[in-house]
């Protein structure tokens, strides 16, 4: 007999306040809280080199952006993926 389950009901689940909830979306909920507080608590200035210019700004915008475009690289490659 073949396995009629699909891939969604194989994931490792945990049940929170009676509600399932996959392991992968709970690992990812923590590490966005520590990618916030590690944003948090860096607010120096920095000084940054671009090909050509030179700018000063808090490092905490330099981290957000570049949590920003890596979480949009992150979503484009996945949505890629499941499009094959």
């Amino acid at each position: 007999m073949t396995d009629k389950t699909t891939s969604a009901d194989r994931h490792s689940k945990l049940t929170i306040r009676g509600r399932d909830v996959r392991i992968r979306t709970i690992g990812i909920a923590v590490l966005g809280i520590l990618a916030v507080w590690f944003i948090g608590v860096n607010t120096d200035s920095v000084e940054i080199q671009l090909w050509v210019a030179s700018v000063t700004l808090p490092l905490w915008v330099v981290l957000a952006v570049t949590l920003v475009v890596g979480a949009a690289i992150g979503w484009l490659l996945a949505r890629r993926r499941s499009a094959r």
